[in-house]
């Protein structure tokens, strides 16, 4: 959540009535902070950086309640490992690479049309839809 019109991790909290502990707002930062998705064990390791009172079960608690406050959203990208990101307004989708487990966020118009449309003949108004694409880097098809 880069933007400045965009909501706080800590105000949408405040605004479903939740309590927030000082654990919770650095929590809450370091989710806010991420450029990447790291999972619950990432989160630990960067939250105890600033706090070092930060158990990593107050970590899983906590990202379970921002979680199932629609706050965040939590991924799996065959990893085997849940991965967190804030919930978006902006819609986007993901290319993970199957060699460095980077996840790529995109967006393509083409794409969305294209859902709409198989939605629609097959008799649905899509109303969400989530799409991870996994590959390699071109020329590494090959390699091992």
């Amino acid at each position: 959540m880069t933007a400045e019109s965009e909501t706080t991790i800590i105000e949408l909290c405040t605004q479903k009535g939740m309590r927030m502990t000082d654990q919770r707002r650095v929590i809450a930062g370091v989710i806010e902070a991420a450029e990447d998705h790291p999972d619950v064990e990432e989160l630990y390791r960067r939250a105890v950086a600033l706090d070092p009172k930060i158990s990593i079960s107050t970590v899983y608690r906590t990202v379970k309640l921002f979680e199932d406050a629609g706050i965040i959203e939590r991924h799996d990208f065959r990893d085997g490992r849940s991965r967190y990101e804030t919930v978006s307004d902006e819609h986007h989708d993901h290319l993970i690479d199957l060699r460095t487990g980077n996840v790529i966020e995109f967006r393509s118009e083409e794409i969305e049309t294209m859902q709409e449309e198989v939605a629609a003949k097959l008799g649905f108004k899509l109303v969400d839809h989530r799409l991870e694409l996994y590959g390699v880097p071109l020329g590494d098809e090959d390699k091992g």
